[in-house]
């Protein structure tokens, strides 16, 4: 444990005069009085030596000027008092002459050793409170924020510490000016920064700084550039890290994906061009191949999607469309059969401001994922306007999804239980969903329960909606009059 600074025995300033002047007088008077009681016990010359215990007091607390002058005046009080002839301020014998010089030798003694100690006392503490302010620094500086973040507060401690209107540190070279005062704070011959105090300040304070102060804080400054450089590579190298586990994880999943559509289209041209098929096996054969080409040219343009909403290049084109037509060019897209789709879109639904060719890749998605989970059954699709919003729900009959994984399912390459349930799927899909539909100004979340199927349901606020539709106000959604 740090060791305590224990009370000093002497005040760094004196105390005020006035007292001083009072306590030399009541110490007099008591010294005086003592005295008479002391007489029948060793003769009256020895005992002006009581007075030296006053002299030393009052010249100690209060320095020369008054010690002197306590010396002087107890000789006289001593003199008149209790030296023969009393009454009478007369020095009849010599050693009474040395009793006064001894009392003005031991005040200038005792006044000079109290001010050396009190000067080494203020000494110590400023250089405690130099020591607190570079811990204080350290701290400041050298803690979890950027440095340049940290430099106010380490200014402001600074100027508290010393007793300073105002300090600035900057991380850059700085003039001086004939507002304020520039020290250049140096590592070697290159300047880190500056440290700025204001003009006018005595010379006394500007040597401290520049003698103390400022090499604490250049190493501090040294340091604290160091550790945002290390910390600076410490966070590039995590982000190549997790650029790398994507990469992998990326890599994996559609060398996977990219390969299965490949080899059964590979599979399916090598069988058609042998003689012995029947015209019947080679229809087979040739839907096998568009099959696969359409869901491998689907993967592509997931992963073309996915890559620019993760770069941040999937800007939308905002324009009226049909919420209806958009749909239907989905169904158009992904060809379901109609028995496994059951339309249901409310009549005069608003037109919405957004990407139409971005919401066709959302419903296209979220239909093809309702069409893998819903084992067989109808996927709906229903569409009203409630509460001022736009409503779209895709609601499948498959197994659900579990609670735990309804945050993650919205997840790049995130498949929910597809693995034991037999499903093919890149993952990627509802994260295109959620990118579009997040970029077009809309919400999208899931709602399901385990063995009830899920609904996947897109929001669109009325600020985006056009004003001809019942229920819309036309202030908040900003369509044209």
């Amino acid at each position: 444990m740090p060791r305590r600074r224990g009370p000093s025995v002497l005040p760094v300033a004196p105390p005020s005069r006035i007292v001083g002047v009072v306590a030399a007088a009541v110490v007099i008077a008591a010294t005086t009085l003592l005295v008479f009681p002391l007489r029948t016990a060793a003769p009256v010359v020895s005992l002006g030596v009581v007075y030296l215990v006053a002299v030393l007091v009052i010249s100690t607390v209060w320095g020369a000027w008054l010690g002197v002058a306590t010396a002087l005046a107890s000789a006289l009080a001593f003199n008149y008092f209790h030296i023969p002839p009393t009454g009478r301020f007369t020095i009849a014998e010599g050693e009474n002459w040395v009793a006064l010089i001894v009392f003005l030798i031991v005040a200038v003694i005792g006044s000079s050793v109290a001010q050396l100690a009190r000067a080494r006392a203020t000494e110590a503490e400023q250089r405690r409170r130099e020591a607190d302010l570079a811990a204080e620094m350290a701290r400041l500086l050298l803690r979890g924020n950027e440095l340049s973040e940290s430099l106010p507060a380490a200014a402001q401690r600074l100027a508290s510490a010393l007793n300073l209107p105002s300090a600035a540190i900057e991380l850059a070279p700085v003039e001086g000016d004939e507002r304020r005062v520039a020290f250049p704070l140096r590592e070697g011959t290159t300047q880190l920064g500056t440290l700025l105090v204001p003009a006018g300040l005595p010379e006394e304070a500007l040597r401290r700084l520049q003698e103390r102060v400022v090499p604490s804080l250049e190493a501090l400054l040294a340091a604290g550039l160091d550790r945002d450089r290390l910390l600076g590579e410490v966070v590039e190298t995590r982000a190549l890290r997790r650029a790398d586990v994507v990469k992998t994880t990326l890599l994996r999943a559609v060398s996977h994906d990219l390969r299965t559509p490949l080899t059964a289209i590979v599979a399916a041209g090598e069988a058609i061009a042998s003689p012995t098929l029947t015209d019947e096996e080679r229809r087979e054969l040739g839907s096998v191949i568009t099959a696969e080409s359409t869901r491998l040219s689907r993967l592509i343009d997931n992963l073309l999607d996915l890559s620019r909403l993760e770069g941040g290049a999937a800007d939308p084109r905002p324009q009226w469309c049909s919420i209806e037509e958009v749909v239907n060019a989905a169904v158009d897209d992904l060809r379901l059969p109609p028995d496994r789709l059951s339309l249901s879109l409310d009549l005069d639904l608003p037109l919405v401001r957004a990407d139409a060719a971005q919401l066709e890749r959302v419903f296209a998605n979220l239909l093809e994922n309702g069409a893998r989970y819903s084992g067989g059954h109808p996927v709906s699709v229903r569409a009203r306007v409630t509460g001022g919003r736009l409503l779209v729900r895709v609601v499948d009959r498959g197994p659900g999804i579990p609670p735990a994984q309804r945050d993650r399912v919205f997840e790049p390459f995130y498949r929910a239980g597809s693995t034991s349930a037999g499903h093919r799927g890149s993952g990627l899909g509802l994260a295109i969903v959620r990118g579009f539909v997040e970029a077009n100004g809309g919400r999208v979340w899931v709602e399901s329960l385990p063995g009830q199927g899920t609904s996947f349901v897109v929001e669109f606020p009325s600020e985006l909606l056009a004003a001809e539709a019942p229920g819309i106000d036309a202030t908040a959604s900003g369509a044209p009059s």
